[in-house]
C-alpha cells in the first residue's frame, strides 16, 4: 500500500489556500527593501504578545536561538545547572551545553510525555540556575506545582513552547507563565514560517530589555554594545509571512483538534495508546502520537509499505552521544526510556481529510 497523496506535514496546501494574502504581504517587505527590522517584525511582535496575553514578544532568528538568548538573559553559563526532560527535541539540552552549563533530567509522566513535576525538587542544587519544562507535543507541562518549586527556590522558569504556541494551561496560553517562553516558528509547527524564525516572550520589562539587546548583538543603540549578545534577528519576510498567518492559527488548532478526536475514534478497540488530554490543557496537537508495544516492528511495516509516519523521539537525549559525558548510563530515566521505545507519530496538519485517515489509521492496525 502506498499513500502518495498524504504527507506528515502538508504546507503546499495550506499556501495555496492563503495565497494571494502571503505573496503580497512578501511583496510589500520587497518594495519597502527593509528586510532587516522592518517594520512588519513590530507588527507580529504585538500581535503575538496580543494572542499569547504578554507584555513583550521578541523576535529571533530560530526557536534554538530563542532558549539560548533566555538562558543567556539570565547569566547561565559555566558550572550551573539547568534541571529540564530528557524526552525532547536536541535543542532544549544543546543550548544548555553550549552556554557551558549543565543539563539535569527528570524522568517524564508516562501520560502526558511530559516532564514529571512531582520529581523536579528533588534535582535542584545550589547550582540550579533554571528548570526548562518543555510542552511537548502541544501538550501543556502540569505548571502550578512547577511554579510553586521554581517560587520556593527562587529559580527562574524558561518554558519551552516550541511546539505550543496556543496551547492552553488552565485557560492561559502557555509561554506567559514562567520568566520566559521560548517559541519556534520552524515550517512544520502549528503557525510556521518560511524559514527559522523564533519568538521569545516575557511579562518582565528588564529582561525583555535585555533580550532585546541580546538578539542584537548585546545593542541598544548601533555600534554601542552594553552586553554580549548574538545576531538573533527576526527576518522581515518570515514576520510578514507569519503575520498573514496568525489570524488563522485558532481555525487550524481547531482542525488538528478534530482530526486528533477522528484518529482516536478510528482506533477504539485497538491495542495501541492514543495521546491524553489532561483536563487543565487544551492540546493543539503539533503531533498526534500513539503508542504501541510493538513500535519497531510497526516501524518497519509502515516504512515498506511507504506509510507516512515519524519518530520523535528515538533515542533520549541522556544516552545520545552527543551528551555521554552527562553520565546518565540506560536505565536513569526509565519511563523516558521505555516511551522513546514505544512512540510513533502519525500525519497531523491542517489539510488532513478523513479519508486519509483512515488509510493510515488501518495501515497501523494490520500493521499491529
Amino acid at each position: 500500500m502506498s499513500t502518495p497523496n498524504i504527507q506528515m506535514v502538508d504546507l503546499l496546501s495550506q499556501y495555496k489556500k492563503i495565497k494571494t494574502e502571503i505573496d503580497e504581504a512578501i511583496h510589500r517587505v520587497l518594495d519597502s527593501a527593509y528586510y532587516i527590522n522592518g517594520k512588519e517584525v513590530g507588527e507580529f511582535e504585538a500581535a503575538s504578545a496580543n494572542y499569547l496575553g504578554v507584555k513583550h514578544a521578541i523576535g529571533c532568528a530560530s526557536g534554538t536561538d530563542a532558549l539560548q538568548v533566555a538562558m543567556m538573559a539570565l547569566n547561565i553559563g559555566p558550572r550551573d545547572e539547568v534541571v529540564t526532560t530528557p524526552f525532547t527535541f536536541v535543542a532544549t539540552t544543546e543550548t544548555i551545553v553550549l552556554l557551558g552549563a549543565k543539563p539535569v533530567y527528570v524522568d517524564i509522566d508516562p501520560a502526558s510525555f511530559n516532564i514529571e513535576p512531582a520529581a523536579i525538587e528533588a534535582a535542584i542544587t545550589p547550582r540550579t540556575k533554571a528548570i526548562i519544562p518543555v510542552h511537548l507535543y502541544g501538550h501543556a507541562v502540569d505548571m502550578d506545582p512547577v511554579m510553586a518549586i521554581a517560587r520556593k527556590h527562587g529559580i527562574p522558569v524558561i518554558e519551552d513552547t516550541a511546539q505550543a504556541m496556543g496551547c492552553e494551561y488552565k485557560g492561559k496560553k502557555v509561554g506567559g507563565i514562567g520568566e520566559f517562553g521560548c517559541i519556534s516558528f520552524y515550517p512544520s509547527k502549528n503557525l510556521g514560517a518560511f524559514g527559522d524564525a523564533g519568538m521569545v516572550v516575557t511579562n518582565d520589562d528588564r529582561l525583555a530589555e535585555k533580550v532585546r539587546m541580546i538578539v542584537n548583538h548585546g545593542s541598544r543603540k548601533r555600534y554601542y554594545h552594553e552586553t554580549i549578545g548574538v545576531n538573533s534577528r527576526l527576518d522581515t519576510f518570515q514576520a510578514a509571512i507569519l503575520n498573514v498567518k496568525l489570524k488563522y492559527l485558532e481555525q487550524w488548532h481547531q482542525a488538528r483538534r478534530s482530526a486528533a478526536a477522528y484518529y482516536n475514534e478510528l482506533f477504539k478497540g485497538s491495542d495501541l495508546i492514543t495521546p491524553s488530554e489532561a483536563s487543565y490543557t487544551r492540546h493543539i496537537y503539533h503531533q498526534y502520537t500513539i503508542r504501541l508495544k510493538n513500535r519497531d516492528q510497526v516501524d518497519a511495516t509502515l516504512n515498506e509499505k511507504k506509510i507516512p509516519h515519524a519518530v520523535f523521539y528515538p533515542i533520549p537525549l541522556h544516552l545520545q552521544e552527543a551528551f555521554a559525558g552527562a553520565g546518565k548510563l540506560k536505565g536513569s530515566f526509565p519511563i523516558t526510556e521505555r516511551i522513546a521505545g514505544e512512540v510513533i507519530s502519525l500525519p497531523m496538519h491542517t489539510e488532513l481529510t478523513q479519508e486519509q485517515q483512515k488509510i493510515l489509521a488501518r495501515a497501523v492496525i494490520e500493521a499491529l
